[in-house]
């Protein structure tokens, strides 16, 4: 798994396109093996909350229980298992520019993750 690889040290899951699926054993069915397959690449699979939707229902605005509320849910789920990651806010800020983009009409934006300290609108 790339997340394992690459550090990731948290993550939750949204099994996607479930309005395709009717047999809701199938269901559970594929969260066991997603969690059988997270515990194999030393995830707490167990524990790892995993939301059950369906993003194109959410975008269409239809069938709200795993539209909407899934994405709601997904949200809920991101906010209190995934956790803040820490960064020293007393010093200087810091980010390192990762790319750099020309925006008719606004001029040129960088994007980049925030290492360290912290800025406000107009600094």
């Amino acid at each position: 798994l790339l997340a394992r690889q690459v550090g990731v040290p948290a993550l939750v899951v949204f099994m996607n396109k479930v309005d395709m699926v009717d047999d809701e054993e199938l269901l559970e069915l594929v969260e066991m093996e997603v969690r059988e397959l997270l515990s194999s690449y030393q995830f707490p699979g167990d524990d790892i909350p995993i939301t059950k939707g369906s993003a194109l229902a959410a975008v269409e605005g239809r069938d709200a229980k795993i539209g909407e509320e899934a994405i709601l849910a997904l949200m809920a789920s991101v906010d209190a298992y995934i956790p803040q990651p820490e960064r020293p806010v007393d010093l200087p800020f810091l980010m390192p520019v990762e790319d750099v983009f020309s925006i008719s009409g606004r001029g040129t934006v960088v994007t980049g993750r925030i290492e360290k300290g912290v800025v406000k609108v107009g600094e």
